[in-house]
């Protein structure tokens, strides 16, 4: 499996199940990763482009051989097997990993690594009783958010920063979320300072994130 600190942390948070789906697989390396560690016994990859589909299988043509990949091409789930237990969907916006769940069906177990608009996607997961399980920031070159949500599972309760930030980075911080806070932080004042007017928006969001830094570090 190729190296890269976002595949670790994304493979590290996929569970042994019976069938797995990787919706928009690329590659195909977090699905060769389940099979190579026998956490599935089946799995679906799937992706809305032929071209990006052709390489998962390419890497995985042993175990489709053996009837134990199956390769759909279609968009979000629309020809992923509603009895799939796990679905990993990474490297979408979160406005449109949400469509694809509203459009589809809301598998038992989701991993899921929005590129933007996470806070969307944490609403709309609690509001369709799922539990967020886990719910950080990583970095590998930049940052990018991480969620585990279990349907029907026992929830943490979601305020107004939870969902903003994420559960996890507001009640145990790691220092990758604060490198991300203060990055956050200095583009705020940057932008008010080039502006040639008041930007109430960038000024509440700068507030916020002060906010949440100085919190965080009251705790420290």
């Amino acid at each position: 499996m190729k190296n890269t600190r976002r595949l670790r942390v994304l493979c590290g948070e996929l569970r042994p199940c019976a069938r797995f789906a990787d919706v928009g697989c690329d590659h195909g390396y977090c699905t060769q990763y389940m099979l190579e560690q026998n956490l599935c016994r089946t799995a679906v990859i799937s992706d809305i482009s032929a071209g990006s589909l052709h390489k998962a299988e390419t890497l995985l043509a042993p175990y489709i051989a053996e009837g134990r990949v199956r390769s759909v091409c279609c968009a979000g789930l629309s020809d992923i097997p509603r009895d799939t237990d796990e679905v990993l969907i990474a490297g979408m916006g979160g406005e449109e990993i949400v469509s694809i769940l509203e459009e589809g069906f809301l598998p038992p177990v989701l991993v899921l690594q929005p590129m933007k608009n996470a806070p969307k996607l944490r609403r709309f997961l609690l509001e369709r009783g799922y539990a967020i399980e886990r719910d950080f920031t990583f970095t590998d070159t930049k940052h990018y958010d991480l969620l585990r949500a279990v349907r029907g599972g026992q929830g943490r309760a979601y305020g107004a920063r939870e969902l903003a930030f994420g559960y996890d980075n507001i009640h145990s911080p790691s220092a990758e979320f604060l490198s991300l806070v203060e990055e956050e932080i200095q583009k705020c004042r940057a932008r008010l300072a080039a502006a040639s007017r008041q930007v109430p928006a960038v000024q509440a969001r700068l507030n916020e994130l002060a906010e949440v830094r100085d919190e965080i570090a009251g705790r420290l």
